[in-house]
This record gives structure tokens, sequence and C-alpha cells, in this order.
């Protein structure tokens, strides 16, 4: 369950040094990135974030080289390659690798992460305490603490933290108990909620997805495609149909995969796949903070639609019922139940909402700044996100916008997605039906094999 993502910078990459002594200063903004997971020695509550002493930055910050010429298609072949490994469990739950010989004389960029770490948004506010927004870095506002290497906790610590937390769940439910003698009503409605949600969940338990290609057994290793367009082009759709940039671009996936499915003789007449669409659950006070507020909603992709504007009213529809259904709620019920609910029970009701037999694919898409960002001088080009691929799964799709250009990271499984540039081109093809004026940021042909390479 790492995500993260592809950014391409102009210029000559920085030194490692250089770029080394950067992200150590910036670091000391989000001391997270420097700590690793303590698992509860008694089972009885989820693992804690406790300071990693032997903390080595040489360890995540890597550096890596393109052969000549250094195509897109080589990157793509390398992200794929570092997103198929698995993260170290017992360091700081990240690493970056510096990428140079792209084309043009640019670098990349390739970030990894855990999601218990950061989510998409969060991942949003992490870069932005890497990059600047002018092309001088500017000083850090403020006194940064040193980073004072701690010992790791014993266990003996652990069990004693252990003790104090389980302590505290009686306090927090006589404390809520007290609330709903005041206020009977809020009791009400939080029992109304955990109703809604337990069966909203049971009935979709009882009509699972569709068995499609996407979905069985898949393997280790990774393909990666990245596609990019002009923001305003797609915005133009939305607009024009009164509907949000996200309708749009679940729209474009629906029909490329609809001409995907065709291409590999699936039947499909009355067709729906089930996409998992994360959907940000963060306030505007929690903006800033790692870990992971995002709840997980299942939309139906109607496939069997074959015109292109009855499809994206059908999707249009389909995300406004989805934000007012008993999903929603479900979701909120285990993001409240974090509070303080025993690891094992959190556990059972996470999985049961993120059941794989619930859902086809990932779909996500994450809004990011609109105005240039530069890393040490070098000016950020583009962002492909990379999502993450659950079990039994061969595809994940993933958006990001950057300063007037919206990105689509596929993320799919080596064996089951050898057509994934299919897939990719189709979402371009898709949004161009849809309006004449988008057109692929960077086109040029990849030797005449029929193939595209998109920066």
């Amino acid at each position: 369950m790492h995500i993260g993502g592809v950014s391409v910078f102009e210029g000559p990459a920085p030194d490692h040094e250089q770029l080394k002594a950067h992200l150590d200063e910036r670091l000391g903004l989000v001391p997270r990135f420097r700590q690793r997971l303590a698992p509860s020695p008694l089972g009885l509550r989820r693992p804690w974030w406790v300071d990693d002493p032997q903390f080595n930055l040489d360890y995540h910050l890597r550096r890596s080289a393109l052969p000549h010429p250094g195509s897109e298609r080589q990157l793509e072949a390398l992200v794929a390659r570092v997103f198929a490994q698995r993260l170290d469990r017992g360091k700081p739950l990240w690493e970056m690798y510096l990428v140079e010989g792209l084309e043009d004389g640019r670098f990349a960029l390739i970030t990894k992460a855990h999601h218990a770490l950061v989510d998409g948004i969060s991942g949003v506010d992490l870069a932005s305490v890497i990059l600047d927004t002018a092309p001088q870095p500017a000083p850090i506002g403020g006194a940064v603490a040193p980073f004072l290497r701690r010992p790791a906790p014993s266990r003996a610590e652990l069990i004693a933290r252990e003790a104090a937390d389980a302590a505290r769940i009686p306090l927090t439910l006589t404390e809520r108990a007290v609330g709903a003698i005041f206020y009977p009503r809020r009791i009400t409605r939080g029992l109304e909620t955990l109703g809604a949600a337990a069966g909203s969940v049971s009935r979709e338990l009882m009509n699972p997805a569709p068995d499609l290609p996407l979905n069985g057994a898949t393997g280790p290793h990774r393909r990666f495609a990245a596609r990019h367009l002009s923001l305003d082009a797609v915005r133009s759709i939305s607009r024009r149909h009164s509907m949000t940039v996200n309708d749009v671009v679940v729209a474009a996936a629906t029909a490329s995969l609809r001409e995907w499915l065709i291409a590999r003789g699936v039947d499909i007449d009355g067709l729906e796949l089930r996409a998992l669409v994360p959907v940000n659950l963060r306030t505007d006070d929690e903006r800033g903070l790692l870990g992971n507020r995002v709840a997980l909603l299942r939309a139906t992709l109607p496939v069997y639609i074959a015109d292109d504007e009855q499809r994206l009213r059908a999707v249009h529809e389909t995300m406004a019922q989805l934000k007012r259904s008993r999903q929603l709620m479900a979701a909120q019920a285990i993001i409240e139940l974090s509070d303080f609910a025993p690891p094992t029970i959190l556990a059972q009701a996470s999985r049961l909402n993120f059941s794989t037999r619930l859902f086809n694919l990932i779909i996500t898409n994450v809004p990011g700044p609109q105005l240039p960002l530069y890393l040490l001088g070098r000016r950020l080009e583009t962002v492909a996100p990379i999502a993450f691929l659950p079990r039994g799964h061969a595809l994940a799709i993933a958006v990001f916008s950057y300063n007037g250009t919206i990105s689509f990271g596929l993320l799919g499984d080596l064996d089951r997605m050898h057509d994934l540039d299919s897939v990719a081109d189709g979402l371009l093809e898709a949004l161009e039906r849809l309006t004449p004026q988008v057109q692929p940021i960077g086109v040029a042909s990849d030797g005449g094999s029929g193939d595209v390479a998109v920066r």
C-alpha cells in the first residue's frame, strides 16, 4: 500500500550532497518522516510512530540514471520496478529516487511512501515543504528544532504506553455516555449512522463487483504509464456540462475501460464496473497533518453506455448520489471508531469496508497547486501520480493536477495488463471526443510502432 509519484524537472540534476542537505533541512518540518512503526506488544492497539535512532537519509534518498536516450518509456519502466518493491517496515516508510539522464537534459524524482504515512492530500502538503514557489529556495521561517536521535522505546515502555491507552478507553466511553445524557439525540444519531453504515456494507457484500479481467490472481511485478493534458481543456468540458472535473475524469476512465473490455472480448451489454473512489475527509484545520483521512466510496461505471455525452451525464448523477449515500456514513463511522476501538475490531471493520470483492479498480483524483514549483532552482514540469494495487486487482488510475496540467498515472500488473498503454491512450481519446480543444501535451511518435509517448 505505498503511493507516490514521478516528478519531472527541467535542467541538470542537483548533486547528491546538495539535495541531501536540502531534504535534511526541510524534513525538520515533518518529523514523521524520521519515525518508524513500533508494533503493539500486547496487540491491544495499533502500532506507534517512534523516532528511528538509526535514521539514515542516505538509505531513503537514492540515485539512478536512465540509459541513452532517456525516453519517457524508459522512465516508466524504472518507476514500475521501483513500485514493485515493498517498503522495509523496520524503517521510516518512504523512499525517494533522483533519476538522471532524461531526454532534453531533464531529471526526475520518484517518491514512494506508505499510505499509513500519507494520503494524497497530505502528500501534496509534504511536496509544498520540499518544493519552493520561486527559483531561489526560501529560508525556513521560524526555528526548526534539530533532530535528536532518541533511543528506541523498550518493550516495557511500550507495554506501559499500551496500558495507559487502554485505561483511557473507559474514560472516553464515560465522557460519551455523560454527553448522551445531556444530549440524547447525539447517541441516537450515532446509532442511526452505525446502523445505516452496517446495512450499506452488508447489502454490497451480497452484490459483489463483476468478475472481469481486471481482477484475479496478480503477481509482484508492475507496469506504469503516464499521460498529461491541459487542465483548462478538461475544465471546459466540466463547465459546459455543469459538473466537476472529477466527474469528467471518471467518465473518461469509464470510456477507456469500455473500449479496453471490448478489445478483450468481454460482453459489456448492461455491464457496470465498480470503482473505488477515495474522498478526502480532511478539514481545513487538519490540512498539513500527516496520516490518512480518506473515505473509500464505490462508484458504478456504466461501460454499457456507448454515447459519450450520455455516459458523462450518467457518471455525474452517480457521483452526486454517492456523496449522499450511506457508504459515506460507513467510512466516517470507521474513522470515528479509530479514536477508541480495539485494533482487532477496527481492522475487521476497515477490511470489510475495503473488501476487494466490492470493486474492480481504484480511481483517485487529487488537486494540486496551480502555480509553478521549484526544487533548488529547477522548475517542476509535470507530476504523474501513482496509486497502489490492492490484492487481486490489476489496475489503479491516479489523477493529479498541477500548474495548468492534469496528469494520469496508471499502475498495472505486469502480466495481466500487457495492454496498459491502450487504457492510457483511451483516456486521451475519450476526452478529445468530448471537446476538440483537448490535446495531449508533448505527443511524439514512438518510431512508427503505433504506440504514443506523452510527456
